[in-house]
């Protein structure tokens, strides 16, 4: 790891995770629910667009666009909008909540369908 990559990541960590509060704070406006929808959409809509751009990138993309889109797009920006931290403790409150169903629920289908947008996005970058 060399400087250039520190600098990638951390650029790209700060603008996905303001980008996850933003989305967050819109998403809390307009629904007020018991399920955690913002980090549930944040996570799935993340999932598709690492899918698509690895699978777009393909397998020499490293050597074709360079370390830095790895490390600030990938890992910095992706890796900041996507919050796994953030659904187990959703998580663990609708448990606290005397809601344990919805927290399993909600646990088995964020996976479930995080899983199948990544694999989604990468079917849709490859014709």
């Amino acid at each position: 790891m060399v400087a250039t990559d520190i600098f990638w990541v951390g650029l790209g960590g700060g603008t996905g995770s303001l980008l996850r509060w933003w989305v967050g704070l819109a998403v809390s406006k307009l629904y007020r629910g018991h399920f955690p929808l913002g980090t549930f959409l944040i996570n799935v809509s993340g999932a598709l667009i690492i899918g698509y751009l690895s699978a777009l990138f393909g397998i020499d993309w490293r050597e074709r666009y360079g370390e830095w889109l790895n490390a600030g797009l990938l890992t910095g920006v992706l890796g900041g909008y996507t919050t796994f931290s953030s659904m187990q403790l959703d998580a663990a409150n609708l448990a606290h909540a005397h809601q344990r169903l919805l927290a399993a629920e909600y646990l088995i289908v964020s996976v479930v369908t995080g899983v199948a947008a990544a694999a989604c996005g990468a079917w849709l970058a490859c014709p």
